[in-house]
């Protein structure tokens, strides 16, 4: 029995590992300078724009959200909050970048709102904005699969880590209790089959 469960979830992974290739275009990233890998103009919340190179040199964690999500967000926010308390505890600094799914929905002015109503007012949290092609590409190259359906964006809960060097560092998963490192080899699209 155990074989043949074995066997199943071998077929599912594969399955799933081609269907990821498909949505995501093929297309890979390299484990370092992610930062200059990713598209770099975005809107934050305040309507200035924010070029992902002023992160060089500093620990981010990455998702992606939609300010009307009601499951997934909210618990991948919760644990960037986490995050930051354990950051703040060991004195360590970080950014929070949230990256919108739906650029026609998640302006400025309603990442702005999201922030004030859930209390995120610290600096070093960006909410962003951008256009559908450099959302759709910083998608595809941090593994970040989704879709729409009716209203709705279809997506998983996910958040990327980049060390302070660019370099690919972890990432946190609903799938996984504990955080995946990565080796320097690895790149997002080998490790989201795990968030399945």
């Amino acid at each position: 029995m155990r074989a043949t469960t074995t066997h199943g979830y071998a077929r599912f992974t594969a399955c799933f590992l081609l269907l990821l290739g498909v949505l995501t275009g093929g297309e890979s990233l390299s484990a370092t300078d992610v930062l200059q890998q990713l598209p770099r103009q975005w809107l934050d919340d305040q309507g200035r724009t924010l070029d992902l190179a002023a992160f060089s040199g500093r620990r981010v964690y990455f998702t992606m959200a939609y300010a009307s999500c009601r499951r997934i967000c909210p618990m991948t926010i919760a644990r960037l909050q986490e995050l930051q308390r354990e950051a703040d505890r060991n004195g360590e600094s970080a950014e929070f970048v949230i990256v919108g799914y739906d650029p026609t929905e998640d302006d400025p002015g309603t990442w702005q709102q999201y922030r004030r109503n859930r209390g995120l007012d610290r600096d070093n949290w960006h909410f962003l904005s951008g256009t559908a092609g450099n959302t759709e590409q910083f998608a595809r190259r941090l593994g970040f699969p989704f879709w729409k359906y009716d209203r709705h964006v279809m997506h998983e809960y996910r958040i990327v880590v980049v060390d302070e060097h660019g370099q690919l560092a972890a990432e946190y998963t609903a799938a996984s209790a504990q955080t995946h490192v990565w080796a320097a080899s690895d790149s997002p699209q080998k490790n989201s089959s795990q968030a399945e």
